[in-house]
């Protein structure tokens, strides 16, 4: 294991300790207070400080962008020669309610392509790795996408839109195409262990929009290495900019562009 990824997986295990002791008392959180998200926030916080701890210990030197942060944390020369991208909880409404479905993402960028990758999903122990060129695997076992080459007989995830100011419609039109050309759609929860699920074959294909480069950087390293395609929705390489992504064997892939590229923000927003 690079040594890079072995210091990123020793921050996701840090973190998902975490994560499972807080989820062990969830439900009764839940019923004593009110603001269940200042309770989730706190597991997000002490999480990311888990991570950020082990990294900064190990690199010093590395820029941080992190999702509860907000920001890089070295400011000042860009592009950053190694960029650690930090989802400490993808799932957090998921998480609030005991929904067994989230994880811990970190993904590394080398002058801003994907390098490393860890997601790790803490109710299952189960560890996403890939680097760059050497593969990609769960719980040290070589994963690869389907062999499926039929939309019409693949399993297909993605992301509802939650936040004010998404266009729902946009959105209900894509989910009744695909809906129709797939055997089924499945909406968990936790973007960056959806792409992790493409990686190893429990999901055929995967797109959603409005996301951000922490819920995206580790998954798309896991599905190149395992021989998947990752876009945006026009099949373009800058999604972790645009928060538009889709992924899938590289059949699929093929098949699910030409039914989402009408829809994509690089066709929508374009001046007529």
């Amino acid at each position: 294991m690079h040594p890079m990824l072995n210091i990123a997986v020793k921050a996701a295990r840090k973190a998902g300790n975490i994560i499972n002791r807080a989820s062990l008392d969830v439900e009764q959180v839940r019923v004593t207070r009110k603001q269940h998200n200042d309770f989730v926030t706190e597991v997000d916080k002490a999480a990311e400080h888990a991570i950020l701890d082990v990294l900064r210990t190990a690199y010093p030197d590395h820029a941080i962008l992190a999702e509860e942060s907000g920001q890089s944390w070295q400011e000042g020369e860009t592009p950053h020669e190694y960029t650690w991208v930090i989802d400490p909880l993808d799932g957090t409404t998921n998480f609030i309610h005991g929904f067994p479905q989230y994880c811990v993402s970190i993904g590394l960028l080398h002058k801003g392509v994907p390098f490393q990758a860890v997601v790790y999903d803490p109710t299952r122990d189960e560890l996403f790795t890939a680097s760059k060129g050497g593969g990609a695997f769960l719980n040290s076992r070589r994963i690869r996408v389907t062999r499926r080459d039929r939309l019409a007989d693949c399993l297909i995830g993605t992301g509802f839109p939650f936040r004010d100011g998404d266009d729902l419609p946009a959105y209900m039109q894509m989910f009744e195409v695909m809906s129709r050309s797939c055997a089924g759609l499945r909406r968990p929860g936790a973007a960056a262990l959806d792409l992790a699920y493409v990686a190893c074959g429990r999901l055929d294909g995967f797109f959603e929009r409005g996301l951000n480069p922490w819920d995206m950087a580790a998954g798309a390293l896991l599905i190149t290495e395992a021989g998947g395609l990752i876009g945006n929705f026009n099949g373009e390489a800058h999604f972790m900019e645009q928060g538009e992504v889709m992924a899938g064997t590289p059949k699929i892939f093929v098949q699910m562009l030409k039914l989402l590229s009408e829809h994509s923000l690089d066709r929508v927003r374009k001046p007529s």
